[in-house]
């Protein structure tokens, strides 16, 4: 029988229940030197402002203490009007000068979110030619890493705004999302997840299949109609998405997939648990993606550099 949960007090202090965890710095998890790892950013850009700073910094400590290979940005990199150009100042104040730490001079694989829609998509993805570690090929793609102890990962990078009507149909808003391609698009996953082989599956995109929110409702059944049964046919292992400023883990009764939304790297908001909530946290933060041979885990870090959450997969 599915679990239903409604807003009240006591679902707020369940709320506070699943966040209350040991709560550990990041090398102070076993193997963690040892794995594969993957910084993971969302809504991060805010020109500094926030706690984006104090965030960047754990970012950087992290990125040099475990040594990633690379950053997952899942949207909203430029708040509140994306960017009209390559040469738009935004570059600047919301990503090189603020993520500027040697550390972070890895390749960065981002999605476009809504902010990015209300400016230059184009802009987005012509950025990967002035820029060495901004590498986004197109509105949606894959990348595909083998690891050392044999195993491997594909990451299907997916462009979420055009799958939600409310961003379709509002030229005068969002004046890309009208003009994608949303029936190739979602072919072009089915055809990515169909033909994958890799040991892990992971899915990013910027908007929740299923989250908390004060946003439409309509984002959520939208994705659940269009993207959500070509994930569960090809049994993705996580979907990890941003837009709602909070962490949380959802697993619902109809899949085994974990569905991850990480926290905004500068503004957070308040959440409480809906069907299926596994934990949920409002702070500020950011999570790491790590591989060790048979086990796939997701580390929540919140902006005091503890490690407040982790999903853990195992095959």
């Amino acid at each position: 029988m599915k679990r239903h949960f409604f807003l009240s007090g006591s679902v707020l202090f369940l709320c506070m229940a699943l966040s209350m965890q040991a709560q550990v710095w990041v090398t102070d998890i076993p193997r963690i030197q040892e794995s594969f790892n993957v910084l993971v950013g969302a809504d991060l850009g805010r020109n500094g402002h926030y706690s984006q700073k104090p965030v960047v910094e754990l970012m950087e400590k992290t990125a040099e203490e475990i040594n990633i290979k690379f950053v997952i940005a899942a949207g909203d990199t430029h708040h509140y009007m994306g960017v009209k150009s390559v040469n738009d100042p935004l570059w600047l104040t919301n990503f090189e000068w603020i993520y500027a730490n040697p550390e972070l001079q890895v390749r960065w694989y981002p999605v476009l979110g809504n902010h990015e829609y209300n400016g230059n998509t184009q802009a987005v993805i012509e950025y990967s030619q002035v820029s060495r570690r901004w590498c986004m090929p197109d509105q949606y793609y894959t990348t595909q890493y083998r690891l050392p102890h044999g195993e491997s990962i594909h990451l299907v990078y997916v462009d979420t705004p055009p799958m939600i009507d409310g961003y379709w149909n509002n030229p005068e808003d969002f004046s890309d999302a009208g003009q994608q391609d949303l029936s190739k698009q979602l072919e072009w996953i089915e055809s990515t997840l169909a033909q994958a082989t890799e040991t892990w599956k992971v899915v990013v995109g910027h908007h929740p299949v299923y989250a908390d929110t004060f946003k439409g409702e309509h984002e959520r059944l939208d994705l659940q109609e269009r993207l959500d049964p070509i994930l569960k046919k090809y049994e993705v292992d996580m979907y990890i998405c941003g837009h709602i400023h909070n962490f949380q883990h959802i697993r619902r009764e109809d899949t085994s997939m974990d569905y991850i939304v990480n926290t905004s790297g500068s503004l957070s908001r308040r959440v409480a648990p809906v069907e299926g909530t596994q934990f949920c946290d409002p702070d500020p933060g950011f999570s790491i993606l790590s591989l060790l041979p048979g086990e796939l885990n997701l580390h929540m870090v919140n902006d005091k550099g503890e490690v407040i959450y982790t999903v853990t997969r195992t095959k």
